[in-house]
């Protein structure tokens, strides 16, 4: 079963035949397997990892729902590790020297083309079509590109950063891939001071949202989903008010979103559930000429009926997706920790850590929804 979250040391002799975590295609139970530590090219780290994290991507990832994956794959794609080999001097993405022994979290996007009409022309690299991300479109035969492992391989160019003295490592790994993506959602937003703010959906993203919209200023924030101790947990992120999913009827819904906002309805609403019926909903719980951002549908849950004339156009609504995260999401994240994870308790959104050798268990585990998000400590060995 996952325990406490372990403490691990830094240390300078890693092993030398890491042992990392596979699925070896959709469906079939994790495997583990002992991978060569790889030469380091020059600006290349290796990293010794402390944590990683099953997040909604990686069930994703389990079933078979994404596109073009390289399996057999290593997960893991946002870690945190020490510094335990760098070659050559290499500056992190804050602008500070790394140095073997640090504390290291880096940005998951490892490559994109900085030349084609994304990257060049739009401006959304996020949909660069050379973009690689770890733990996702590198397979284990490519090495140690994922975090479900003793070791991970930080390829010359990636953005990285030492973890901020003030942070402790669950605080960063509960935020985890969930924090980096509600910062996008919230510029998507564009959330105005006083700004009703309506989150659909209580997992590691719609958490996240909830705490950045009470820290952005927000009038008041709602919070739709499910179940009893993740809602808790959204008041504690800053939800000024929760609406159970499973005990409440959309009618019902509307009532108390109205009678919470002079009957004009939410500013901002931002979903984060991956459910085709919160798009179904959410139009209605929006003010006229509001805006709506989609964030959680990251694999396809099936269409949603909206009437474009009463639901859209004739309440003038915005909507907007929100497709991944930047580089600068990632090190706004580390400043937005760094001031606030003390009030904020993001390190309880990880609420089970698991070893390697129990990932399938996490992966049920997060399939069924039992936890907001299982933690991976690759160091820790089960107690059997």
């Amino acid at each position: 079963m996952g325990g406490r979250i372990p403490r691990l040391a830094a240390s300078r002799y890693p092993v030398s035949v890491p042992l990392a975590a596979v699925i070896p295609a959709p469906r079939q139970p994790v495997e583990l397997h002992e991978f060569p530590e790889p030469d380091l090219a020059p600006g290349g780290m290796l990293l010794q990892t402390e944590f990683s994290e099953v997040c909604g991507t990686d069930v994703h990832l389990w079933h078979g729902k994404l596109s073009g994956v390289p399996y057999p794959l290593i997960p893991g794609h946002v870690s945190i590790g020490f510094a335990s080999k760098i070659r050559g001097d290499v500056t992190g993405g804050d602008g500070h020297r790394l140095r073997e022994g640090d504390r290291v979290v880096f940005y998951d996007v490892h490559r994109t083309c900085g030349r084609c009409y994304a990257c060049a022309v739009t401006g959304t690299p996020t949909k660069c079509p050379s973009r690689r991300v770890y733990g996702i479109t590198d397979g284990a035969g490519d090495g140690l590109f994922g975090g479900w492992s003793e070791a991970i391989y930080l390829e010359p160019g990636v953005v990285a950063a030492r973890l901020p003295d003030a942070v402790r490592s669950e605080d960063y790994i509960g935020g985890g891939c969930g924090l980096i993506t509600a910062v996008h959602a919230i510029d998507r937003a564009a959330l105005k001071l006083t700004d009703a703010v309506l989150v659909q959906g209580t997992g590691a993203v719609g958490l996240s949202i909830v705490a950045l919209a009470r820290l952005s200023g927000a009038g008041v924030v709602i919070a739709i989903g499910a179940p009893a101790d993740r809602l808790e947990l959204a008041r504690r992120m800053g939800a000024d008010v929760v609406l159970d999913l499973t005990t409440t009827s959309p009618d019902e819904r509307l009532e108390r979103v109205r009678a919470l906002t002079g009957g004009r309805g939410v500013d901002v609403a931002i979903e984060a559930s991956g459910a085709a019926a919160a798009i179904e909903e959410a139009p209605a719980l929006v003010r006229d000429g509001g805006r709506y951002v989609i964030a959680g549908h990251y694999t396809d849950a099936g269409p949603s009926a909206i009437n474009a004339h009463h639901q859209i156009n004739r309440k003038h609504l915005e909507i907007r997706g929100c497709w991944g995260s930047e580089a600068g999401h990632f090190l706004r994240a580390l400043q937005v920790l760094e001031r606030h994870a003390a009030q904020v308790p993001w390190r309880d959104i990880g609420a089970r850590v698991y070893a390697l050798d129990q990932l399938n268990e996490a992966l049920a585990d997060a399939a069924a929804y039992r936890i907001p998000k299982a933690l991976v400590a690759p160091q820790q060995r089960a107690q059997r």
